[in-house]
C-alpha cells in the first residue's frame, strides 16, 4: 500500500529558522520557489490567529469552572495578541488588512467547522493540535520573505499560552480511561485537514511529483512535532 509522505515514520527534527543568506541550503532554497505571494502569506497567517481567538472565546463561553475559564482566556489573549500584532504588520506595509484577509475567510472558516468537535474538550484538542501545526507550517514559510518573514517569525513564536489547554485535557483523560482513546482517534482525524490547509497554502496547491520531494521534510518536521503534542498528553499519533 502507497503510504502518503505524512504518514511515514516521523524523523524526529524540529523546524529550524533558515536564513535568507544562507544559499547553500538546497532545502530551504526548493522549499522558497514553492512559498505563496506574500500577501496571501500575511493575509492567511492574521485570519488563521483570529480563527484561534474565535474558537477559544468559544470555548471559555462552554466551560463552566472559572478555573479552566481563566486558562482559556489567557490562550485566546495570546491569538488575539499575534493576530493585531500580524494586522499592525500589514498596514504597515501600506495593505488593508481586511482585503488580504478576506479570500481565506470561507475556506478557513470551513476548516475550523470540520475540526470543532461534539464535545469541548475535543475542540480544546483542535486549537492545541492545528495552531501548533499551522503556527509551524508558516514559521517554516516565513524564511521566504526577507524582514517581513523575521518579523513574522518573531511574532509566531511567542508564548501561545496554550499549555493550559494541555493540563485540561490531561485532567479530563484522568477523570476518565475513556477519554484517552476518544481524544486520540479525534487527534489523528485533525491531522489531514490541517496538513490540507498547509498544503492549500502553497504555490501551486496541487504539486508535481518534484515539487512533493520539496516539501516532504518540512511535512515531516510538522508530523514529528504533532507527534510529540500528542505524546506529551499522553495521546498516541
Amino acid at each position: 500500500m502507497v503510504k502518503w509522505f505524512w504518514q511515514r515514520q516521523p524523523q524526529g527534527r524540529k523546524l529550524q529558522l533558515r536564513s535568507r543568506d544562507a544559499a547553500t541550503d538546497a532545502r530551504r532554497v526548493d522549499f522558497e520557489e514553492l512559498a505563496p505571494e506574500i500577501d496571501t502569506f500575511l493575509g492567511q497567517a492574521a485570519y488563521l490567529q483570529l480563527g484561534y481567538f474565535e474558537t477559544l472565546s468559544e470555548l471559555i463561553a462552554l466551560t463552566p469552572e472559572l478555573a479552566q475559564k481563566e486558562s482559556l482566556s489567557r490562550a485566546a489573549g495570546a491569538a488575539l495578541i499575534k493576530h493585531e500584532e500580524l494586522v499592525a504588520l500589514i498596514r504597515d506595509r501600506g495593505d488593508d488588512p481586511t482585503s488580504l484577509m478576506l479570500p481565506f475567510r470561507e475556506p478557513l472558516d470551513a476548516f475550523r467547522r470540520a475540526t470543532h468537535g461534539v464535545r469541548p474538550q475535543e475542540t480544546m484538542l483542535s486549537v492545541h493540535i492545528t495552531a501548533g501545526m499551522l503556527d509551524d507550517f508558516y514559521l517554516a514559510l516565513s524564511a521566504s520573505y526577507g524582514d517581513t518573514g523575521r518579523r513574522v517569525a518573531v511574532i509566531l513564536q511567542a508564548d501561545d499560552d496554550r499549555e493550559a489547554i494541555v493540563d485540561i485535557i490531561g485532567a479530563t483523560i484522568s477523570s476518565d480511561p475513556e477519554w484517552k482513546s476518544l481524544l486520540a482517534m479525534w487527534g489523528r482525524r485533525l491531522v489531514g485537514d490541517t496538513l490540507l490547509i498547509a498544503r492549500a497554502a502553497l504555490r501551486p496547491p496541487t504539486l508535481a511529483i518534484a515539487d512533493e520531494k520539496k516539501v516532504e521534510p518540512v511535512f515531516t518536521d510538522l508530523m514529528g512535532a504533532h507527534s510529540r503534542r500528542m505524546d506529551a498528553m499522553g495521546l498516541a499519533a
